[in-house]
């Protein structure tokens, strides 16, 4: 598809680090699975994998972590 942030670029199936905040709590989860921009990196999720990063962070949160950096397993 085509990237709809730098409308140049066309998205390929890749890998990607998504940071997620909440509050005082930072959560980073690498190799999540998405469509990436090869223009400009922008990476889209599909609702599923969407789904379970923020299971994965919303678990960071209610364990009181400050910085959580997790890997993404399918």
């Amino acid at each position: 598809m085509k990237c709809v942030i730098c409308k140049q670029g066309r998205t390929h199936d890749g890998m990607t680090t998504v940071t997620l905040v909440r509050g005082l709590t930072t959560v980073v989860i690498k190799d999540v699975p998405g469509e990436i921009c090869e223009n400009c990196g922008e990476y889209y999720l599909s609702e599923e994998v969407t789904e379970k990063i923020q299971d994965m962070a919303e678990q960071a949160v209610r364990h009181g972590a400050e910085i959580e950096v997790l890997r993404y397993a399918a």
